[in-house]
């Protein structure tokens, strides 16, 4: 299939219905909230090969939608259907971040940023299967499994997987199912599902939104983050969850956006083939581009990385079961874990405190920690602030990943599958700037979804929305699965 045959096939396909189209439909009476969240219940039972379900919220989510039904809960989310990474506290279910020690520990609260949310009237129809801990990108995870095969599907072919690890999130979002969702990201979390089911996503600045009840990796770069079937609607939540103004149109003529050699190296040909077709639109709208020096942010990321995870995931792990699951060790959860890569990181690494070397030694991690924190993380934050006041981008703009999605299976996991999934959204996550993948259409050789990523400078989270917003329209929504 060339690229215009696979653009025909996608203008011919199901059209993806928006947060904000279903919030219209809401308020104008077209359709009642009871309605939306049944719909969107029946869409998740429906879709239970993509073992994207950990936990139904259907009583709970019913009884709140006939309270907006009724006048009685409103706001500029009232009725909308939202699934949650399990592992973000949602009130009177399990926040087990897909591992079975922790399958006990009923949230008593939202999660504060979830919190906002749900009193802007949005409607938790149920939590997300996951990576376990969310320790991976594979979403390979027999924790929780609806389907006849262990893994988080990707709803435009099912022998591959959703990414990771907000797989479920990304996977119902992808489906149709629901039109939005939260899910975390320490690595490319939120930006890799986003991107492999055919959707947006986008993690904020470091800080933006709360970070309080959500099972940690790493407090230097974990955060909640929002997928969305559009950006529009991101903007919208990102608008309920930190008070902002709504954004303002953004022309792209004239807009600078910063090309980085390393960010394109090696993509697959489908992934090349979407990357080249949008360039060429882009400039044809009168985007500049401008070529950026990443070199130097590549190597001070391989210092932060794993040392950072690796350096916090034990001590803040053991501190959120302190305050949260009071009598529950990290012991007793690695213990109990399903998913083998990650019982052997954290009995191998995490628990003993050691970090593997490239020629498989393991040695301390405590010297290899500091160094990331005290001298190579700043210097990662100085080189992303030198890259945009030197050049003057606004964003760099890259493919989200290298690659399609790949065949889930255990293979999923495997480390080199790791690396290169996350090469391009790692950089940005350990320097704590925005990041926004946006759908960009489907590739022509296999037919799945390409995800294209904007990383700004810190604090740039609505101009990036509205750079993003403008691209969008300019692209289009990437359509629904066949299946869907």
């Amino acid at each position: 299939m060339s690229q215009s045959q696979a653009k025909e096939a996608e203008a011919a396909a199901t059209p993806r219905q928006s947060a904000g189209e279903l919030l219209a439909e809401i308020a104008s009476g077209r359709i009642t909230a009871v309605a939306a969240v049944q719909q969107a219940l029946d869409a998740i039972t429906g879709w239970s090969e993509l073992n994207a379900l950990a936990h139904s919220n259907a009583v709970a989510a019913l009884a709140r939608a006939a309270k907006v039904d009724a006048g009685e809960v409103s706001g500029p989310l009232a009725g909308l259907p939202i699934v949650v990474k399990d592992n973000i506290q949602v009130a009177g279910l399990p926040a087990a971040a897909a591992t079975p020690g922790l399958q006990d520990a009923i949230a008593k609260s939202d999660a504060p940023v979830l919190a906002k949310l749900v009193e802007a009237g949005a409607i938790v129809v149920a939590t997300t299967n996951m990576h376990e801990l969310a320790f991976g990108i594979s979403g390979y995870n027999p924790t929780y499994q609806a389907g006849s095969e262990v893994g988080v599907r990707n709803p435009y072919d099912l022998t591959r997987f959703a990414a990771g690890s907000s797989s479920g999130t990304g996977a119902f979002v992808g489906a149709g199912a629901v039109a939005a969702g939260l899910g975390t990201d320490t690595g490319g979390s939120v930006r890799l599902p986003a991107a492999i089911n055919g959707v947006s996503g986008l993690r904020p600045t470091l800080g933006r939104y709360p970070g309080q009840g959500l099972v940690p990796i790493s407090r230097t770069r974990d955060t909640a983050g929002v997928l969305a079937a559009s950006v529009s609607d991101i903007e919208l939540m990102d608008r309920v969850i930190t008070g902002d103004a709504e954004v303002q149109p953004v022309s792209l003529q004239g807009l600078k956006l910063g090309l980085g050699a390393e960010f394109l190296a090696g993509l697959d040909a489908d992934v090349q083939a979407v990357w080249d077709q949008v360039k060429a639109q882009l400039e044809a709208a009168g985007v500049e581009f401008v070529t950026v020096d990443v070199a130097e942010i590549f190597d001070l990321n391989h210092q932060v990385s794993f040392p950072v995870c690796f350096g916090e995931a034990g001590d803040h792990l053991r501190d959120y079961l302190a305050a949260y699951v009071p009598g529950k060790t990290i012991e007793d959860v690695v213990a109990a874990m399903a998913s083998p890569d990650v019982r052997a990181t954290y009995e191998s690494f995490v628990l003993p405190g050691k970090l593997p070397t490239p020629d498989g030694q393991l040695v301390d991690i405590a010297p290899i920690y500091r160094h990331a924190i005290e001298v190579a993380r700043p210097a990662l934050i100085a080189a992303y602030v030198k890259l945009f006041a030197e050049s003057g981008v606004e964003a760099v703009i890259f493919p989200t990943t290298p690659l399609v999605a790949t065949t889930q299976g255990p293979e999923a996991s495997a480390p080199e599958v790791f690396g290169s999934f996350i090469r391009n959204a790692d950089p940005s996550s350990n320097a704590g700037i925005p990041g926004l993948s946006l759908a960009a259409g489907l590739g022509p050789v296999t037919g799945l979804p390409v995800g294209i990523e904007l990383d700004g400078p810190e604090g740039s989270d609505r101009r990036l929305l509205a750079i993003g917003m403008a691209i969008e329209s300019l692209l289009g929504r990437t359509s629904l699965p066949e299946a869907a």
